[in-house]
């Protein structure tokens, strides 16, 4: 999680909302990383979670991420959790729930839907407060 909040903290430079995450292989190895780029690129899918899994199917050479972890410092929005899915992750790990939009467990649980062929594992709450008090932060200096 340490990565991911590194990767949170450089969305700042941008003024996008900062959320980190980080693909970590079967071993605990960084894949890839990625922090949200949406106003840096005018992209709305320019997600924390998007941005990692993209780079890590590059940098492995194929979009199956089986055996790696997403780490995300919010809980991944639908699109995210879809995402994570679709790339067939083991695991997701996030530090801060998002009870406006958390796709894993808040508002949805997309990643534990039964309906999925998929459904990784999921552990929440890591380092929580640590990652709410930096997007608090962010959003009392934006409103």
């Amino acid at each position: 999680m340490g990565a991911a909040l590194e990767e949170a903290r450089a969305a700042l430079a941008t003024g996008d909302v900062p959320i980190g995450a980080v693909v970590l292989d079967a071993a605990g190895e960084v894949v890839a990383t990625g922090h949200n780029v949406r106003e840096a690129e005018s992209d709305p899918t320019g997600h924390a979670e998007v941005v990692a899994l993209r780079a890590a199917a590059r940098r492995r050479g194929e979009w199956r991420l089986e055996g790696c972890t997403l780490v995300v410092t919010l809980e991944p929005c639908t699109m995210c959790a879809g995402a994570a899915v679709l790339a067939r992750v083991d695991r997701v790990v996030f530090g801060a729930h998002d009870d406006k939009a958390g796709a894993v467990g808040s508002l949805w649980d997309v990643v534990r839907d039964r309906r999925l062929n998929h459904r990784p594992e999921v552990l929440a709450g890591v380092r929580a407060p640590e990652c709410a008090a930096l997007l608090e932060e962010f959003f009392r200096r934006h409103r």
